[in-house]
């Protein structure tokens, strides 16, 4: 017969990379002060990670060692667990569009939930609250390309459309102007100047 943190083990290594550990999927096996304990105790051994108040992960285990999940798995399973929104933040995918050469510090991510701070590891992961207009579509090109030109504001957004334009998909960027009516009057001026000006995308 398996102990407590055997099975909590067992359960955290069945999940897939970056898959949450809460001490309520184990109310059935014991109190809670002892699933706590058995958890504590798994992370003082280094057997699971503990990323955020009441959540763990398990290590990952290859051929060139141990490591910590990839933080986007864990935000993604977070996020699940939580029932937010997350997505990520504009200053990373402001880098991906090729907006700015700035390669954000750390990791960070908007949520629709609270702001919180994730440990892994050594690293530390920045989900931040944001307003409902940034998460309007998600986490797909155009919800990026909004977020991306917030981050840059009006200024550099304002010059940046085209360039957002070109990189978008026709239905990416039909979506986009769809949306411009939820965006701040300084975005959605931004875009439909460029969806008027019948520029022809290359």
């Amino acid at each position: 017969m398996k102990t407590l943190p055997e099975d909590i083990l067992a359960h955290a290594r069945s999940l897939p990379e970056g898959g949450i550990v809460s001490p309520k999927a184990f109310l059935h096996l014991g109190s809670r002060s002892a699933i706590d304990q058995a958890l504590s105790r798994l992370a003082r051994e280094g057997k699971l990670l503990r990323v955020a108040r009441g959540a763990y992960v398990a290590p990952v285990t290859g051929r060139f060692g141990t490591r910590p999940p990839a933080p986007s798995k864990v935000v993604e399973s977070l996020a699940i667990q939580n029932g937010e929104t997350v997505v990520p933040h504009g200053a990373t995918v402001a880098n991906a569009f090729g907006l700015t050469q700035q390669v954000p510090i750390r990791e960070a991510y908007v949520t629709s939930g609270r702001t919180r701070k994730i440990r892994l590891g050594r690293a530390e992961i920045l989900v931040k609250h944001g307003p409902g207009w940034m998460l309007t579509l998600g986490n797909c090109p155009a919800g990026n390309a909004i977020r991306a030109l917030a981050w840059l504001g009006p200024r550099l957004a304002r010059q940046s459309v085209p360039i957002v334009r070109r990189t978008l998909s026709g239905d990416e960027w039909a979506a986009l102007t769809t949306v411009r009516a939820s965006l701040p009057s300084w975005l959605a001026r931004a875009i439909g100047e460029e969806a008027s000006n019948g520029r022809a995308v290359s």
